[in-house]
């Protein structure tokens, strides 16, 4: 059963996230002065005397984590005493969110980073000018004792070298913020066959030439779903992708199938001023919406490989090698910065593997 968590926001409301499901998100709706937060992906509803008995009459007992236990009523902001208000903003990551936000970075990496730093003033208990190498080291072995991913490892490090260097001003820091060792894990590539049986599966127009872009053009998951109209260059044949990983704009490949498919799809549904418009009209498709019409087509395909959105973008990246297009020019398809990044698929391209023989098959 789809479960729901709810904790506090400390800034007067409650947080209610769970993994989709359409009734759950029915009785959801129907909350008073309930909020959707697309970015962060979960609701919001005004804490209060009974905010929580209020929600789990609406959405039943059996629909709440276990690892949320009741709690008392909030009582009146105006009677609560100092101990019960929520602790009060740390200036150094207001700083932060500035300076990421005046660097250009993205609004994923500006949470991410400043939920780093926040978690590790909480840890360490004190003011930021007065943390020590200690804390950090705590903090970071911490994350690893909590199962964090490679990659989740690495970005916490980065945060808080960067809060250390950019805010605190304290290089003497950045030594106990050493970064995980690299891994090298080979992505998961489908055949053509399962390719053409993944798109054969699916008979929504709209779905069908986002996947079909997906592969045929080498794009991320958040790179097509924030495609507008104007970004299909018929003529030429080409992609433009706006703004994309690293703030760069490209161009790619678009195939004569998922071009057809496209007008087809257009004609149709009219979309503007997005490509692929999401719920409402003046919002794009969210990549959690694309991630879950990949799933219900891997299903309907019968593939038993681990298949994501970027798994396309990792076969298109493959087959292009396999046909003999160089890695320079895939490169540059890709919008890779750094030509190492792209050498990836020389690891999983079968096209000089294909000439050995086994030894198997020369007894």
């Amino acid at each position: 059963m789809t479960r729901v968590r709810i904790r506090p926001d400390g800034r007067g409301r409650l947080i209610l996230s769970c993994p989709f499901d359409p009734e759950l998100v029915e009785r959801i709706r129907a909350l008073p002065g309930r909020r959707r937060d697309p970015e962060r992906r979960h609701w919001t509803i005004p804490d209060g005397p009974g905010a929580v008995e209020a929600v789990r009459r609406a959405l039943g007992t059996a629909a709440i984590d276990p690892a949320d236990p009741p709690r008392k009523a909030a009582p009146p902001r105006d009677l609560r005493s100092p101990a019960d208000s929520p602790p009060p903003p740390h200036p150094a990551l207001d700083r932060l969110a500035e300076e990421l936000r005046l660097r250009g970075y993205s609004p994923r990496t500006r949470r991410a980073y400043t939920s780093h730093a926040r978690r590790l003033l909480e840890q360490a208990a004190r003011p930021a000018a007065q943390l020590e190498p200690d804390d950090i080291r705590r903090f970071l072995v911490g994350e690893v004792e909590r199962g964090l991913s490679r990659a989740a490892r690495d970005q916490a490090a980065s945060a808080v070298r960067f809060f250390a260097l950019r805010i605190l001003d304290r290089p003497d820091l950045v030594g106990a913020a050493p970064r995980p060792r690299k891994e090298r894990r080979l992505p998961t590539v489908l055949s053509a066959e399962e390719v053409r049986r993944l798109l054969v599966a699916v008979d929504n127009p709209k779905h069908l030439a986002l996947l079909m872009l997906l592969y045929s053009a080498g794009l991320r998951a958040g790179e097509v779903v924030r495609l507008r109209p104007e970004d299909i260059d018929d003529d030429r044949g080409l992609v433009h992708v706006a703004r994309g990983k690293g703030r760069k704009d490209r161009y790619t490949l678009l195939s004569t199938v998922a071009r057809a498919a496209i007008a087809e799809y257009r004609l149709r549904f009219r979309p503007g001023p997005w490509l692929f418009p999401g719920n409402r009209p003046d919002r794009h498709l969210s990549t959690r919406s694309l991630q879950k019409i990949v799933a219900r087509a891997r299903a309907r395909a019968g593939i038993t490989k681990r298949l994501t959105a970027h798994t396309l973008r990792h076969s298109f990246a493959t087959h292009l090698l396999e046909a003999g297009t160089d890695l320079r020019y895939l490169q540059e398809l890709l919008g890779h910065a750094s030509s190492r990044t792209t050498e990836i698929y020389t690891h999983v391209s079968n096209r000089e593997l294909s000439r050995i023989r086994s030894p198997l098959d020369a007894l």
